[in-house]
């Protein structure tokens, strides 16, 4: 579960359209715009999103609105819906550790629980925090 900038694009864009949803056509453009990234990344983002029914995309210039209340989706939806390495985890191990070295030979042993550990308190924080939480603190710090 290697977290790379798609995931925060893609609480960057929800954020957008929860926020502006009343006041834009909330279309890749403008994500785009707000962002600071191309337009072709949002799209691919707003599909990934789209597939995990957490958004709907209207062609043309409909523009996008979120399909679920904001309180039912957390940063952990957002990230499967985007990151496609899910399986491997947040913790790439070195593929050759010398099994001749007493290092080498237990790094596994001695690190495999506890990363595994450290990725599912990780999860737990995620699923926790709701899209709901991150409009609410986007708009106080706009007071």
């Amino acid at each position: 579960m290697q977290i790379s900038s798609k995931f925060t694009i893609a609480v960057h864009m929800m954020t957008c359209m929860a926020y502006f949803t009343e006041m834009e056509k909330v279309t890749s453009d403008f994500l785009a715009g707000s962002v600071g990234t191309n337009p072709v990344i949002i799209r691919n983002l707003m599909l990934s999103l789209k597939n995990a029914g957490l958004i709907e995309v209207k062609r043309g210039t409909g523009g996008a609105t979120i399909k679920k209340s904001l309180e039912e989706i957390t940063l952990f939806d957002i990230y499967t819906a985007v990151e496609n390495e899910k399986e491997k985890g947040i913790f790439r191990f070195h593929e050759n550790p010398n099994p001749a070295c007493p290092v080498g030979s237990t790094i596994h042993k001695t690190l495999d629980g506890r990363l595994a550990q450290i990725q599912d308190a990780m999860e737990a924080q995620m699923r926790s925090v709701t899209l709901w939480d991150v409009i609410r603190d986007t708009r106080e710090f706009n007071l």
